[in-house]
């Protein structure tokens, strides 16, 4: 059993928001979640103001940037693409460096997938505590929400709302055992080590030969996965009473961290996933007069303030004087 990280210490500058990298290079190795192929990843420091950038150590170092024009096909995972190269399920790296406050890194990897790991965050925010984070010579962007921007599917929604800290509101509705699910949370609070990082992936055991026939969850196992059958988790017990709608949230801010820069505002998601969680980044990113870039977050709005914005984000608990 994993003993949670805090990542508070090596959060966010509260004096001067600097941009951040890894003080130390970091190396993973496992297999693909859905291509099952092996792989070996290795996070490097990288100057400020580069951003977050993979590279195909198997491909001539060809380098693919995180960020929204290069997003690919989204279905049971993030993929990015340049020049019809790929990278895959992307998600809970990108989850993980953002929840850490980690602005610059190069990810290089001799494969086309990431490592799944344990199918959380949590190792790579135990490895990135236990080598450290350096602060960078220049100060960090935010991207500050000015107006609503939303995007709707049937019963399925996401929007995003102006407003201090970077918030988050999250509803599931799954078959069962699951049900409805909701939380939020507050990444401005230096929760992402407690509270997200060790959400797991999760999937249905009657669902696994169909996915399997399609290509997908090769890689997939107890180990680094939820399984559910009619009665519950077969591979218990969960790291939280909530943890399916906590790891939607951790796919949500790696998916979200493709808008180049830290948001801040309110984001509320309502059964959303990998497709609208970025096709609400590539809305965002064209609206030009939907944020603005800025150096400082404002000051904490009050709960009444809030609430003008978008009431139905404010009502629960965890939302009252944060």
């Amino acid at each position: 059993m994993h003993k949670f990280s805090t990542a508070g210490e090596f959060f966010l500058s509260p004096s001067e928001h600097l941009e951040q990298t890894i003080a130390e290079p970091l190396e993973f190795t496992g297999v693909g979640l859905h291509n099952g192929a092996p792989v070996t990843m290795r996070l490097l420091p990288a100057p400020a103001g580069s951003g977050i950038v993979f590279r195909r150590t198997d491909l001539d170092n060809f380098e693919i940037p995180a960020i929204g024009r290069n997003v690919a096909k989204v279905s049971y995972a993030t993929s990015l693409m340049r020049q019809g190269v790929l990278i895959s399920t992307t998600e809970h790296l990108l989850s993980a460096l953002i929840g850490m406050g980690v602005d610059n890194v190069i990810v290089e990897l001799d494969n086309l997938e990431l490592p799944i790991l344990d199918g959380s965050a949590l190792p790579y925010v135990d490895a990135i505590l236990n080598r450290g984070i350096r602060t960078q010579r220049r100060r960090r962007e935010y991207m500050r929400v000015l107006k609503p921007v939303e995007v709707r599917e049937g019963n399925k929604f996401i929007g995003v709302y102006p407003g201090s800290g970077y918030r988050i509101q999250y509803t599931i509705d799954f078959p069962a055992p699951i049900g409805q699910q909701k939380t939020c949370v507050d990444l401005a609070a230096e929760t992402y080590g407690t509270l997200i990082a060790g959400a797991r992936t999760f999937g249905y055991k009657a669902d696994e030969k169909r996915l399997r026939d399609m290509g997908l969850i090769r890689g997939a196992s107890p180990e680094n996965a939820i399984v559910l059958g009619p009665k519950g988790p077969e591979n218990g017990p969960l790291r939280f009473k909530d943890e399916y709608v906590r790891h939607k949230v951790l796919d949500l801010i790696g998916d979200l961290a493709l808008a180049g820069r830290r948001i801040e505002g309110l984001v509320v998601a309502e059964r959303a996933g990998h497709a609208m969680h970025t096709a609400l980044v590539s809305r965002l990113l064209k609206d030009r007069s939907a944020w603005e870039l800025a150096r400082v977050p404002v000051a904490a709005q009050s709960a009444e303030e809030a609430e003008n914005l978008h009431p139905v984000a404010v009502t629960h608990p965890a939302f009252q004087g944060a």
